[in-house]
């Protein structure tokens, strides 16, 4: 149940790659990125005793005597994915320029294509020498690349899984030379490699994941406030249009619709003493914006300086903290 489970995983972090390419445009990297999950997402089926176990029932001919299709196949899957995102590993580099990187995107498939056909003549050993050269690279641009964000956290995760890969294709290798005939054998232990894909899927998708949890969290702290100044300035939301839209575009859209609103009700307020200075702290500084917010006809003043994000503090998380000290009230 647990291989079964684990494909699941993965087809469906393929399918979100994919997904991301129908929106976006389809350059290089973001192909490499859908072909290496993809991969991933076969090896994990390839695994499951029971597909492996039909799969040999249906070994061809033209397959090399000796060798079980299902670990021609799991061989080539992963080989397939040390490729592609071997490719997304050079685009990290300075020196890989769009031309650059087509050209060695080009050179880095047509290997990898060889070697899987080597592997289903009757010899894995040369594709999972790729496989441990190719996650290796991945594993040393990954380190050099690592940041706390969401992206560096993505890129963290799918950089443990592709150390797992390293790891294990050595140990594969080590195992298919001292047999001498090379014969694609099963990739093992089973639970190890099962483990390799579920952190390159879930890096794969993390900052898709981590975005939208973000959102849902951002959309359920402003929703007083929302409401608040939307319905004293309901026309911050004509550019809204009624459509439909995603959990990520719908908090964008009120955060700057709180903040459209923010600025009308300064313009409008009748100025009866003089504004002060915001003060240094984030946290005073929306505490009494929020009461603003809350209560524009009290004894509270503020303009434009006290309505934009202190210094170094972008709109969303300025927006949010008002929003923290207005429910907090």
């Amino acid at each position: 149940m647990s291989f079964w489970f684990t494909a699941l995983l993965v087809w469906l972090a393929a399918g979100a790659r994919v997904g991301r390419v129908v929106v976006r445009p389809a350059t290089t990297v973001r192909m490499a990125v859908v072909l290496a999950v993809t991969a991933v997402a076969l090896a994990a089926t390839v695994a499951i005793p029971e597909v492996a176990d039909t799969l040999d029932s249906l070994r061809p001919a033209g397959v090399g005597a000796g060798t079980q299709l299902s670990a021609a196949l799991a061989v080539a899957a992963w080989q397939c994915f040390a490729t592609a995102t071997s490719v997304v590993a050079f685009a990290a580099w300075p020196v890989a320029s769009r031309r650059s990187l087509r050209n060695a995107a080009l050179g880095i498939y047509l290997t990898g294509l060889l070697f899987a056909i080597w592997v289903f003549l009757g010899s894995a050993i040369p594709a999972w020498a790729m496989v441990a050269a190719g996650a290796t690279f991945v594993v040393i641009t990954g380190v050099r690349n690592l940041d706390w964000t969401p992206l560096g956290r993505g890129i963290a995760l799918y950089v443990l899984g592709t150390a797992v890969v390293a790891v294990l294709a050595v140990r594969q290798l080590q195992r298919d030379l001292s047999q001498h005939d090379g014969v694609a054998q099963r990739p093992a232990p089973a639970t190890w490699w099962s483990v390799a894909a579920l952190l390159i899927a879930l890096g794969a998708v993390w900052i898709l994941v981590e975005v939208w949890i973000r959102a849902r969290l951002l959309l359920h702290r402003l929703d007083g406030l929302h409401q608040t100044l939307t319905e004293r300035f309901p026309e911050v939301l004509a550019t809204a249009g009624g459509r439909e839209s995603t959990t990520v575009l719908r908090a964008s859209d009120q955060v700057a619709q709180i903040m459209d609103a923010l600025y009308l009700q300064s313009g409008i307020e009748v100025v009866t003493s003089e504004y002060r200075v915001p003060p240094r702290s984030v946290t005073e500084r929306a505490t009494r914006v929020a009461r603003w917010a809350r209560d524009p006809l009290s004894d509270l003043s503020v303009d434009a300086r006290w309505i934009a994000p202190p210094d170094g503090m972008s709109v969303r998380r300025w927006v949010g903290e008002i929003a923290r000290a207005y429910a907090a009230r």
